[in-house]
């Protein structure tokens, strides 16, 4: 797993890429919790996420923010963080321009980040948000989410509470063309302590089973004339 250093606006950052050994695979992006509460890119869930995707032929990615080990720049409060994970996402695709799609995983603060990627970028076809915190961030700008994806937090997580997860999952849901799966981990808290193997676990049955064509959007009704 080669150590990276590319170009991001406020400087270097710091990542570990896994190219697919096909041309055309998809590409992978992972983003980590908050940088001011301990966040890096080697976080556990990251790592797993990682590698998870990597064992199912996607040329991967994850990175530090800026700020974080030797990435350069200071902390901004998430507009920065987001044109880093835009700039990451450049730099993978310019080393693979047969790769047509792309996914993007993020956990905590890095949900909050993925999702608005995912709203700046049509090639991203599924997302993976773990723990996003509705409560904290403002998730507004997804109207409309533009694709599939999965939504995981813990039953007893204090930081973001269930209810405020449900909230937004009921509002995307609303949506049409697009299927949102909500998964809850029984009694894990924000941080899965002893529970990652279960929340991996329900991270690789759904992207398998949307790897294998499932978890498709019901197409709109015709309209009777």
């Amino acid at each position: 797993m080669p150590e990276v250093i590319f170009n991001g606006p406020a400087g270097r950052l710091e990542g570990r890429y896994q190219p697919s050994k096909e041309k055309s695979a998809p590409i992978a992006v992972i983003l980590h919790p908050h940088p001011q509460f301990g966040g890096t890119m080697n976080n556990q869930i990251v790592y797993q996420l990682f590698y998870m995707f990597q064992k199912r032929g996607f040329t991967t990615l994850r990175f530090n923010f800026r700020g974080i080990g030797r990435s350069q720049g200071d902390f901004d409060h998430g507009a920065g963080e987001l044109s880093d994970a835009a700039s990451a996402l450049d730099w993978v695709q310019s080393l693979h321009p047969d790769s047509k799609t792309c996914w993007v995983a993020g956990y905590s603060f890095g949900a909050w980040i993925g999702m608005q990627l995912l709203m700046r970028r049509p090639e991203i076809e599924g997302f993976m948000s773990i723990a996003p915190q509705p409560n904290t961030y403002d998730f507004s700008f997804l109207a409309p989410c533009p694709s599939s994806g999965l939504i995981i937090n813990g039953e007893a997580d204090k930081v973001a509470p269930e209810k405020d997860i449900n909230g937004l999952v009921e509002k995307l849901k609303t949506q049409k063309g697009i299927l949102i799966t909500h998964r809850t981990v029984p009694g894990a808290n924000h941080f899965f302590n002893g529970q990652v193997d279960t929340l991996m676990a329900e991270c690789e049955d759904y992207l398998d089973r949307r790897l294998n064509g499932e978890l498709v959007p019901e197409p709109a009704a015709k309209r009777i004339r």
